[in-house]
This record gives C-alpha cells, structure tokens and sequence, in this order.
C-alpha cells in the first residue's frame, strides 16, 4: 500500500503560528477533505505537501516515485502554450506516445493522400498498441469531454480564469498520481461536470486531499475529514455527514462553549439528515424541528470555536424592489429583455446559471452601480443595501484591521439590544487581539473576505445582495452566515453556484441560461436540478423571432463522429472484449481454487474490481460514441 507519512509539520508567518509538530498518515484509497477556519493554514498546508512552499520544520517520508499531483486554486499554466501541450505535458512514455499520436493524426487527417504523412500516423499508432497507451487515450478524451474542454490548439492565454482551471484539473486527474491534491475543484465547473468528477472521484485508486466549500461534493467524496483548528489537527472518519455528528457530540461535551454554538451543530446534522426531500419544506418546519433539538441538548455547550453573528438590522418597508421592462445589453451580450421583477419583504432569493450570463451584473442594477438601457428599477424607501461583491473592492492592503471597522462607526447594537464594540466584533469574527493592529495586506484571502463581511453587516443593512459569499469563506463561517440569514429580518439576494448553499437559504430562484433568458423557479435548487435537464431539452427551440438569434450554439450539437472518434471507437469493442476475457480467466481460477490461499483470492479479487472499473469506464465511452453511430 502507497502511504505517504507527515511527522512533526510546522509552519509559521512571520508571529503568527499556522500550526505546530502535526502527524498525519495518508493512505491509499483515502479521500481527505480538508477544512478549518480561513487563516488557519489550509492552502499552506497544501502546498507544503506539494513542495511549493516548504515546512518549517518536520518531514514527509513516502516511497521511492511517488506521485504527488497539485490543483491551485488559481493552476500556473505557461500562458503561451497550447492546452495539447499542458494537457499531455507528462514525462511518461505513454503521454510522449499520445502527444506523438495526436500530431500524426491531425497531419493525416488534414492530407491523408500524403506518403510522410501517412508514415508518421502508422509508426504513431504501432507505438500506441506497443505501450498498451489506447486505455489512457480513451480516459484522457472522457476527461476532456466531461470539463468542456473542445479545443486543444487553442493558447492558454486565451482562456478565461475558470476555463484555465479547468484545463488545470484535466491535467492533474489525467497524470493519475498517488496523492491528487485539490484546492476548490469545483469552482468554475457546471453542475453536470461536477456530478461527473464525483463519480470520477469515488473510482479513482490513489489517495485525495481535498479542500471545498461545496459540503455536497465534500460529503460525496470523502471518507476521512482533517480539520484544522488553533495550530493542531484532528481527524474524523467518514464523510461531511459523519464529521458534523462526531463534532456535534465532542461540542455537546465540551462545558466552555456557548448554547447558540452547540445549537449550530445540532441544526446542521439535523439539516444534513433531513434529505433533499425533507429540505423543501418551508422555514416553519425546519425551526420547530431546530428548537425540538435545542430542548433536547443536556448539560453544557461546547465549544464551535467559529464566528458568532448578532448583528440587528435596520426596520423594511413594504416595499423593497421592483423592476419592469428592463433591457440591459453589455458589449454583445444581452443580459435583460423586457424584465419585470418584484421583490417582496423577507424573500430569500438564489440567482444561478450560465457564468457570464449577467447575475452579478442584475445585482449591480440593484446597488446603482450599473445603468439600464431601458427600462426602470425603483428601490423603497426604507431600503438599506449591504452588497458583499466578489471582489472585496473596499479593501485596502495598507489600512488597519481595526481602522477599516472604524470607518462604519465604533461598535453596533446585537439583535439582543446589547452594544458591541469594535474589538468585541473583531473577536467574536475570529480575529484575536494580536491581530486588530495588523495591516489587512497579512490576511489570508479568506480572512479578508470573513473582514469584508463584517464590515458590511456592521452597516445594519434589511436588504443583503451577496455575490458568490462561498468563494474563499470556511465551511464554519458559512454555517453561521447561513444560521444568520435564516433569523434575518430583512430580504436576501444572492449570486451562487453552491448546491448546499442555495438550498440552505433561497426559496426563490432565478436561472440565467444566456443570451437574457431567466427562468423562475419556486422551491429548492436541488429540485429544480433533477428537472433541469428536461427544461434544458425545451429551451432548445425558440419561441419567437428574436430568441432565433440565439441558435450559433446549434453547430456545437454532434450529428456524427469525427474521423478519429471513429477510430477510438472501432478500438472500444475489442478492448471491452480483452477485459471480459482476463475477468472470465480469473472467474474461472478463483472457482478452481479450493480457497485456503486467502492472499492470493484477495488479489484475484482486487483485479477482479480493476477490471471491472475499467470495463466501465470504456463501455461508458463506447455507448457516448454509439449514439452518434446510430444516429447516423
């Protein structure tokens, strides 16, 4: 078994200790996800293991070629290279063979009368069956297909931030190295590719460590969860789900905690047991459910050791937001038309969809930060915006913590009537004393935006507009925003792509499929997400004369194969049949054998579930290509 071994890791920033002498093992077949409070020292933890940024003291011991591959959040791709090269950039033969192959068979596919031509793609594909690298061809292609990624003489200084990422995590996943490292792999991803690296994910033979804030990715892929808190590590066995009920006995017995925080723990389980079914029910049913548990709690609360929001806000009128027959275009890109939209007191509103369609540009209508080009939006009187953006632009690297809080006033009244000051707030956001007087610019990028937040919530707004508030916050930070957002007096509008999230606190939603349609959707995003696909299939057909301008994405539907499809094809049957074969022989030796050599069956066994993975993965290919063959 492949074991990577970590003794004595400590790391520190300048006076701050990240963590101090941790032990961990990481084992074959483990799939760690990683969280703890921003600050604490979780992407450096990752690339200490990745060999960026080496520990302070401890050491890391593992066998001799072991593979240890890293997904950034933001992956280092040479800008001017092509994503073939980034793609198929290993060392390995089989990829030196592949890159080789797919040069050869582009040069004979453009002039296939071409005697070099021809030459070089035979020699190429002798030299493909030689090293057995067909199987890795076909895993590379579902890979690529699954993350969007069509166009591989394209430059990757072309691409986007989020189309890089995904180039970067083809890249990490197509090495298949002992220990895959992921920092926030889904970020960027629609909902079908995530469901794809899920399952992607739960085959693969390595070791994973993972850090994400979708703790419906976190719950489905992990069996270990490492949690990082005040400097040491603590390992918890199972998923997300088992984490939050093995945390929520340890905080039932810690006597030093808070009742409030306990209660957390307790809702959270609570939520996670109830099931996406249970989930749509309305708020009424979920805080008698909450406050059923909260008289069930004995003896003292323990400790949560996360942040603690009791912030009031100011009083809402009747009226909050409406907007009719708004029009909005950005470059060539509509992102309105004729939209009439009526927001009501104490919504809880998700918007998703298509990046790029126009979500957080809707948000910026609202806040005043962007004009219609026709059309009219009127805010109520009684309105207070707090509009948390993505970019955290308020944020001055040279400013103060605690001067940047000054700048909104010297304290705030908690929903209990009580004043809080500014150092209390500090405090009870997880910035201890020693930390008030340092410059914003030491933060890690969480702790900004944990900072950003409080700063925005100290302004008492009733109306929050949030832009993506998951990216960069901790799975502990967002429990509590969450547990904030469901007591909130006021009405809220958020910009997300987190399943768990948007479930958790919008009952409303707005899709943005692109080119300014918005489909509206009552309910649960998780419901909504199992009728998508059907609603998807419709909205392919225009309905009248100017939605026919949005059809250039027709040419992208596959009628037939490509010429080298074709041939990846005509290989799946007779490799599917290779593997049914070795799984027959071993069949029939296991049954020859009187059982007494359990080492051996075991590893009969173990091939056995190899090659049954592997069947899978190239029948799922050949019925994806089989499609177009029928269809033909």
């Amino acid at each position: 078994m492949q074991t990577l071994t970590a003794s004595g890791l400590s790391k520190a920033y300048g006076d701050k200790q990240l963590f101090s002498n941790i032990d961990f093992l990481i084992n074959e077949g483990d799939r760690i996800g990683l969280i703890g409070v921003n600050g604490t020292g979780k992407t450096t933890l990752l690339n200490g293991l990745a060999g960026i940024d080496p520990f302070d003291a401890g050491e890391l011991s593992m066998p001799k070629n072991y593979q240890i591959r890293y997904l950034a959040q933001q992956p280092s791709l040479p800008s001017d290279s092509l994503i073939m090269d980034a793609i198929y950039g290993g060392s390995s033969p089989i990829f030196a063979a592949i890159r080789q192959y797919e040069t050869a068979l582009a040069a004979y596919t453009a002039n296939p009368m071409d005697q070099a031509a021809t030459a070089a793609y035979e020699k190429a594909d002798a030299t493909m069956t030689q090293l057995d690298a067909w199987q890795a061809d076909t895993d590379i292609k579902t890979i690529l297909t699954q993350l969007h990624i069509d166009d591989l003489n394209q430059r990757i200084g072309t691409l986007s931030g989020g189309q890089q990422k995904r180039v970067g995590l083809a890249q990490v996943l197509i090495e298949q190295p002992d220990l895959l490292i992921l920092d926030e792999p889904t970020n960027h991803l629609d909902f079908d590719s995530i469901d794809w690296l899920e399952k992607f994910l739960a085959r693969y033979q390595g070791a994973l460590l993972v850090v994400t804030h979708d703790r419906y990715f976190l719950d489905r892929v992990s069996n270990t969860i490492f949690e990082l808190d005040q400097g040491r590590l603590f390992r918890y066995s199972g998923n997300y789900e088992a984490y939050v009920q093995q945390k929520a006995e340890q905080v039932e017995q810690d006597a030093n905690a808070s009742h409030k925080q306990q209660q957390l723990y307790k809702q959270e389980l609570a939520w996670m047991h109830a099931g996406a079914q249970a989930r749509s029910t309305k708020q009424n049913a979920r805080i008698n459910r909450f406050n059923e548990l909260s008289d069930e709690i004995k003896g003292q609360p323990g400790k949560l050791g996360q942040v603690d929001i009791q912030i009031k806000s100011a009083r809402l009128g009747k009226k909050v937001i409406e907007m009719a027959h708004a029009d909005l275009t950005l470059g060539d890109h509509p992102i309105l038309r004729d939209f009439s939209w009526l927001v009501q007191p104490n919504q809880r509103i998700g918007i998703t969809g298509q990046n790029g369609a126009g979500k957080s540009s809707l948000l910026n209508v609202i806040a005043g930060k962007l004009p219609l080009d026709n059309g009219v939006v009127e805010i109520g009187e009684t309105v207070k915006l707090g509009y948390y953006t993505q970019m955290s632009q308020s944020l001055d690297d040279s400013q103060r913590v605690i001067n940047y809080l000054q700048t909104v006033g010297e304290g705030v009244v908690s929903s209990t009537g009580d004043h809080i000051s500014v150092t209390q707030l500090l405090e009870q956001f997880l910035f201890p004393r020693s930390m008030h007087g340092n410059l914003i610019g030491r933060l890690s990028g969480g702790e900004k935006r944990r900072l950003y937040l409080l700063q925005i919530l100290m302004q008492e707004p009733n109306v929050l507009l949030l832009d993506e508030p998951t990216n960069d916050l901790d799975v502990a930070t967002l429990t509590v925003l969450e547990d904030y957002l469901d007591h909130f007096a006021g009405t809220v509008i958020t910009v997300s792509h987190d399943r768990y999230f948007l479930d958790k606190v919008a009952d409303t939603l707005l899709i943005f499929e692109g080119n300014a349609q918005i489909e509206r959707y009552t309910g649960q995003f998780s419901d909504y997400l199992k009728t998508a696909g059907q609603k998807t299939a419709t909205k392919k057909t225009p309905a009248t004369a100017p939605q026919a301008e949005a059809t250039p994405a027709a040419p992208k539907e596959k009628t037939k194969l490509t010429y080298a499809e074709q041939m990846e094809y005509d290989q799946l049957q007779p490799k599917m049949d290779a593997v049914e074969a070795k799984m027959d022989q071993i069949k029939a030796d296991m049954a020859a054998d009187d059982g007494a050599d359990y080492v051996k069956l075991a590893s009969q066994q173990k091939e056995m579930d190899e090659l049954s993975a592997e069947f899978d993965q190239l029948f799922e290919r050949f019925a994806e290509l089989d499609d177009y063959v029928s269809g033909e």
